[in-house]
């Protein structure tokens, strides 16, 4: 699990370095998602931080609440 771990880690780096800066800075929250993710990733076990990570882009949208949230 730690290589696909670091597989995600790299994947998500690279929409930081090459797609994000495309699309804006839109996030609603602090850390970005994709930053939470990786936050996530190295705090947690594959499925947990799977689990938060899906639960963080859920609550991500134009409804919901914003500003910081700590990796739980």
């Amino acid at each position: 699990m730690k290589i696909i771990k670091i597989f995600l880690i790299k994947i998500i780096k690279l929409y930081q370095i090459g797609i994000s800066p495309w699309i804006g800075n839109n996030c609603r929250y602090i850390p970005t998602c994709s930053s939470y993710m990786i936050l996530s990733l190295k705090k947690w076990n594959f499925f947990k931080a799977i689990f938060i990570s899906i639960i963080r882009i859920i609550k991500c949208n134009p409804w919901g609440p914003s500003g910081y949230d700590f990796i739980k």
